[in-house]
């Protein structure tokens, strides 16, 4: 087994995988950028090491600063967790050929299965079939309209080096390909540092169901079992479960036995997961993720098996710790993605901030796999995911109204989150009687009256007596390692909120328009609903613009959100430019 493992991610994920590590006797070595110096997985590991910088790009994406902790700590493993460098075979093979192990695949399959044309390729060399669609990267807005008729559409635009619903647009019309097309290789570089893209077929009404796999370097590989993850909101997945409702035995077998053979047509080992669109009775081949899945565990809570245990066992060169025949299904399992989301009127918008709160329920049958306490804060530069709220029950009803008693008792303060769509969602008949599809959350759901936003207040704070007076727990760095060491120093008296504060902060923060309005209320003074950054302008001054009209494209939380204009009427003024970090409320674009 090995002596040192670092966790190159972050989060909830980061977390889990320390807590594996110490049930194996692990020590675990986090990473961590200048926003997460005080993060839960940083806290929680044995040793961390600063990383720098803020964004994804400056931090868990620095390949050199990674390389150089490695060195520095002596670890002999590295997990990825999920996103960032996870399904990237050159950081991979920068891992092992410092001969370290890499918990997952080696670097040759992930460059097969990680570049999603090459994959579909491999699928059909397998027997495997797929959605119709390309295997050439998408190199002008005119291919994707040859593609269009031919086929007709929509048309899904993905990332070919992505996966997750990140770097992917549906193309409905001719008119819309060029911008969609720019968008998704945007987010794809954004996210996955490639902005390479193909395109498909867009099923109209399928289920999207994966099988969850494993391999290791002995020649056994096995099918644990199928999610479906239907209900998704611009192709990210909300919900998901196991085993998928209304599948046949027949189906479900065959689906499990055709990733099995994807996985051994491009000598996989680890943990994976193959992804299908399941439709009128037909499953089509979909991609495979070379990681760990974020829904992991409700493949964990059904065959009672730790996939990261495993994922760490079979890297150290271990055997598989049971047979197909011994995987056994018990139950049912459903999971809630607890996003920082607004769902209010199906519009999903990141809402990061600090959390002032956060109480999660209990009891039996019930899990919670999160990377954030009360106090933490959810940036805009990363994943807006909080935690996992993961129950079990002895069949999908009692699972399904657990998951609602669950729901009932979270509490989350400060951000808006995903737990009223949750909610929403497991009191829908359609969901309930388990017909429900990709875009049903989209195009069937009812979310009128749903509101992210909670009660909660924050807690009191502490009035002097209850200060400690003369001990001062502190985190401090010795040459980018972080430490915890407790100060003894001369009692002080606590800190005036009113009168403290970051003065570089408050100078760097963009500078908010008088008379600005929320988006609308038809004042033409269009703001930004949240934090993020500008990477598009649509308009120019002197433009004559429709209310409902885009005028600039926002990011945040690695999502694009289109800015519409509150009225009708002409351009006036542009207050920002592509690269501009502004702040909820913030104007962007005059219309008068």
């Amino acid at each position: 087994m090995f002596s040192k493992l670092l966790i190159a991610n972050r989060g909830e994920i980061a977390v889990r995988v320390i807590r594996a590590c110490r049930e194996l006797g692990i020590p675990s070595v986090a990473v961590y950028s200048e926003l997460d110096r005080d993060a839960m997985h940083v806290r929680l590991a044995d040793e961390a090491f600063a990383l720098g910088g803020q964004t994804a790009a400056e931090s868990y994406l620095n390949t050199e600063a990674i390389l150089d902790v490695i060195a520095r700590c002596g670890a002999d493993a590295v997990h990825p967790g999920y996103g960032f460098y996870s399904e990237n075979a050159d950081f991979a093979r920068a891992i092992t050929e410092r001969g370290v192990t890499f918990v997952g695949p080696p670097p040759e399959a992930i460059e097969v299965m990680g570049d999603k044309i090459s994959a579909r390729l491999a699928a059909e060399r397998s027997g495997v079939a797929g959605v119709p669609g390309t295997t050439e990267v998408i190199t002008s807005p005119d291919e994707v309209a040859a593609f269009g008729d031919e086929h007709g559409y929509p048309i899904a635009i993905k990332a070919a080096y992505g996966g997750g619903g990140r770097g992917m647009k549906v193309v409905g019309s001719p008119d819309e390909i060029e911008a969609a097309l720019a968008s998704a290789q945007r987010e794809a570089e954004a996210f996955f540092g490639r902005g390479e893209c193909y395109m498909e077929r867009y099923l109209t009404w399928p289920r999207h169901i994966e099988m969850q796999i494993i391999a290791d370097h002995h020649g056994n590989a096995v099918w644990l079992g199928e999610r479906d993850c239907s209900a998704q909101r611009r192709h990210q997945k909300l919900v998901e479960e196991s085993p998928a409702p209304l599948l046949d035995d027949a189906v479900r077998k065959a689906m499990g036995d055709a990733a099995v053979a994807v996985a051994r047509g491009c000598n996989y080992t680890n943990a994976g997961t193959v992804e299908f669109l399941y439709q009128d009775g037909e499953f089509f081949y979909l991609e495979m993720n070379t990681r760990l899945q974020v829904e992991h565990p409700v493949t964990e809570m059904v065959t009672g098996i730790d996939l990261v245990r495993e994922q760490i066992r079979v890297a150290a060169g271990e055997p598989l710790s049971f047979t197909q025949s011994e995987v056994t299904s018990v139950g049912h399992a459903i999971e809630a993605r607890i996003n920082a989301e607004d769902p209010a009127g199906g519009r999903f918008l990141p809402s990061p901030g600090s959390l002032t709160s956060l109480v999660v329920p209990d009891g039996f049958g019930i899990r919670w796999d999160g990377g954030y306490e009360a106090g933490d804060t959810v940036s805009q530069y990363y994943d807006n995911l909080i935690g996992k709220l993961v129950v079990w029950g002895s069949d999908r009803p009692t699972a399904i109204a657990r998951m609602q008693r669950a729901l009932s008792e979270l509490s989350v303060g400060g951000v808006a989150t995903t737990s009223a769509a949750h909610t929403r969602i497991m009191a829908s008949e359609d969901f309930q009687a388990g017909i429900h599809s990709t875009k049903w959350v989209e195009e069937r759901l009812d979310l009128s009256g749903v509101t992210g936003k909670t009660d909660a207040e924050p807690p009191a704070a502490p009035d002097g007596d209850d200060l400690p007076r003369v001990r001062r727990d502190v985190v401090v760095e010795v040459d980018g390692k972080r430490f915890s060491v407790s100060a003894w120093v001369p009692e002080t008296a606590p800190p005036n909120p009113a009168s403290t504060g970051n003065a570089a902060n408050t100078a760097a923060r963009p500078r908010r328009a008088s008379g600005g309005a929320s988006a609308g209320t038809g004042t033409g003074q269009v703001t930004v609903p949240m934090q993020g950054t500008i990477v598009k302008i649509l308009v120019e001054v002197g433009q004559e613009v429709t209310a409902g009209e885009g005028v600039v494209v926002l990011e945040a939380m690695k999502m694009e959100n289109s800015i519409n204009a509150d009225r009708s009427g002409t351009v006036t003024e542009i207050k920002v430019e592509p690269g501009d970090t502004v702040g909820a409320g913030d104007v962007v674009v005059v219309v008068s």
